[in-house]
């Protein structure tokens, strides 16, 4: 199916009644991601994610829901702060998921774009080095946005290995 065939993308904020769709599809992310960082099941059979909550009671968190017409199709979660570098000025892509059956249709490409010009300023995108697939993702979407190929810095942080992007996103005129 094509993505005109799909409908539509749109990407929601999320409001705090959806926390239990978001930990949902979270769930979903965790176990792929789960290949590239050891991640343990809670006793309840779950991955979880602690910082969650946070997107409701934090000013400078901004948690999304990604539709495709009308079905559920991922999610994305920004928030203000490096992970990294610790500057606070910088916004983070904390968590970028794409429900797999939406993948490779530049669904995922066109939500990135949607969310660098809602925030404009300087953005950080950190990918484990490990995790190939999505490395080429966004290098492919940060150079398609910029107009000019942006490498990585790679850097090693409580032994793991990222690779950062950083640049700027001008806002729109």
């Amino acid at each position: 199916m094509t993505l005109n065939q799909q409908g539509s993308i749109e990407l929601i904020p999320a409001t705090p009644e959806q926390q239990s769709i978001l930990a949902n599809l979270f769930e979903l992310y965790a176990h792929d991601f789960s290949e590239f960082l050891h991640l343990d099941l809670d006793a309840d059979g779950r991955f979880g994610y602690t910082h969650l909550p946070l997107y409701w009671s934090e000013s400078d968190r901004y948690p999304f829901l990604l539709k495709v017409g009308s079905k559920l199709a991922g999610f994305a979660l920004v928030k203000k702060g490096s992970e990294i570098s610790g500057c606070k000025a910088v916004w983070d892509v904390a968590e970028f998921f794409v429900v797999r059956a939406y993948r490779r249709q530049g669904i995922g490409m066109k939500t990135a774009h949607e969310l660098w010009r809602k925030f404009p300023g300087s953005w950080e995108v950190r990918v484990m080095q490990a995790n190939h697939t999505a490395l080429a993702f966004w290098q492919r979407a940060i150079t398609t946005f910029n107009g000019a190929v942006i490498h990585p810095t790679r850097i090693e942080k409580e032994g793991k290995f990222w690779c950062v992007f950083t640049f700027e996103c001008q806002p729109a005129a």
